[in-house]
């Protein structure tokens, strides 16, 4: 039965993708303990360990009998892991052949490599994402280079930015992703085959070969030396899941924040029905930025879960390694999901140029005050430039008019400027810097 977030029948497609619990699922699962004993028979045969026959009978049997997984619980149950159940199983099949089923492995070296196939699998998925978000926020960037809007900070009025601009910051994020995407695998998609203590005593002399066999009938890297205790690239996946999740999560809140009645510059794409109210029938809720925070909070707390993993006692952890069973495809999940938010979100994302404007003016001018002041500045010096136009901005709170007007009324003012060019440093758009420059800087990697 059900009963998590992740494989509830009511809330799973919120929370995650059906793609990606097709790759976690315990039937993928059991399919890559299979394919890694089944690679682990080839390469010994290949090597001459065991016989080319018995390998032979080995894959044909594992490719025509699928997995009992009503057994292979009650074994697991039993045992506290899976590769018994499933050796047992194969053997069962293979007949004469089964006795060379797992020939000097050890039970984490089937399951991790089967986590690491997961991975290769998981990672594709992830990778097309973001490779889809990219290819979004450029457009979205491009489009938007010179819409005028308020910068904020603190949550209050800055200075003049473009929407533009707030893309391509979210995109530079999704870029660097993609780059430490393509860094991680090759440390990430590593065989591990090392037997007991992860010294390959067993093959006495070939196991280094076996090994390097394996990793070519897996398309996996070899490593230098046995990962058993060593848990820093498993940590670093779903860290990089983090800092994922974390960049949705900082678009999300944006998003949400320009969402509010008050300032309405985005939103969500309009699905009838979609974030409204039980009880208030005006309400349009953020609802897809939400699940990516929840999202983005539940990887981070799997990152710090993984990096409590790698404190593996001596040759072979006695617990911390279970915690990735619970980190790793929960944290994959919850990713493929907010992904998902993601690119609907941005796909649709409504963006309201006008609303924009008109909240960029609603302080009469203030939000150029320094444009002015460093105009002025090269005629009378930054300090008294700053007391002049601090002086304008107050009288204009105070007195609810615009900073042009204030600045029109000072004969400090005047003096050095005429009313076309006071018109012209007041205006947002001639106080951007060099926003559309980074606009263009930014979508024109990759």
């Amino acid at each position: 039965m059900p009963s998590t977030v992740f494989d509830s029948s009511i809330f799973r497609d919120l929370f995650g993708t059906p793609a990606m619990r097709s790759v976690f699922c315990d039937e993928a699962l059991a399919q890559k303990y299979v394919e890694v004993e089944v690679a682990l028979a080839k390469a010994q045969a290949q090597v001459g360990v065991i016989p080319p026959t018995a390998a032979t009978q080995i894959t044909e049997q594992a490719d025509t009998t699928a997995t009992d997984l009503g057994k292979l619980k009650t074994e697991t149950d039993i045992v506290g892991y899976p590769i018994v159940g499933i050796v047992h199983q194969l053997a069962a099949h293979a007949g004469d052949a089964g006795r060379y089923v797992h020939w000097g492995a050890t039970t984490q070296d089937i399951m991790d490599t089967a986590t690491v196939l997961q991975l290769r699998d998981a990672l594709v998925i992830i990778g097309n994402d973001l490779a889809a978000l990219d290819t979004t926020l450029t457009a979205l960037a491009k489009r938007h280079r010179d819409t005028v809007m308020a910068g904020r900070t603190h949550l209050q009025h800055a200075l003049p930015v473009t929407f533009g601009y707030k893309a391509a910051v979210w995109l530079s994020m999704i870029q660097r992703h993609r780059q430490r995407l393509d860094q991680l695998q090759p440390r990430l998609l590593v065989v591990q085959f090392s037997g007991a203590a992860g010294t390959l005593a067993s093959l006495a002399t070939e196991g280094l070969a076996v090994q390097a066999a394996l990793a070519v009938q897996l398309q996996l890297e070899q490593p230098s030396i046995t990962w058993h205790a060593a848990r820093d690239s498993m940590a670093e996946a779903v860290s990089f899941l983090g800092l994922v999740t974390g960049s949705l999560a900082k678009i999300a809140t944006d998003i949400m924040l320009m969402m509010q009645t008050e300032v309405a510059e985005a939103f969500e794409p309009f699905v009838k029905g979609r974030g409204s109210s039980s009880t208030m029938p005006q309400k349009r809720n953020p609802i897809s930025c939400e699940m990516i925070v929840a999202l983005a909070k539940a990887v981070r707390q799997h990152t710090g879960l993984m990096l409590d993993a790698m404190a593996a006692d001596h040759e072979r952890a006695t617990g911390p390694w279970h915690l990735e069973w619970i980190a790793v495809p929960e944290s994959f999940i919850a990713t493929a999901g907010a992904l998902h938010q993601a690119r609907f979100i941005l796909d649709g994302l409504i963006v309201d140029p006008g609303r924009m404007r008109k909240n960029l003016d609603m302080t009469g001018g203030l939000i150029v005050a320094e444009a002015v002041m460093m105009a002025l500045a090269a005629h009378t010096g930054r300090g008294p430039a700053h007391d002049i136009v601090y002086e304008a901005c107050r009288d204009a709170l105070e007195q609810g008019t615009s900073l042009i007007d204030q600045l029109s009324r000072r004969p400090d003012v005047t003096a050095h400027f005429d009313a076309a060019a006071l018109t012209s440093l007041v205006d947002p758009a001639n106080y951007l810097g060099t926003a559309p420059a980074m606009v263009d800087r930014v979508v024109g990697k990759l």
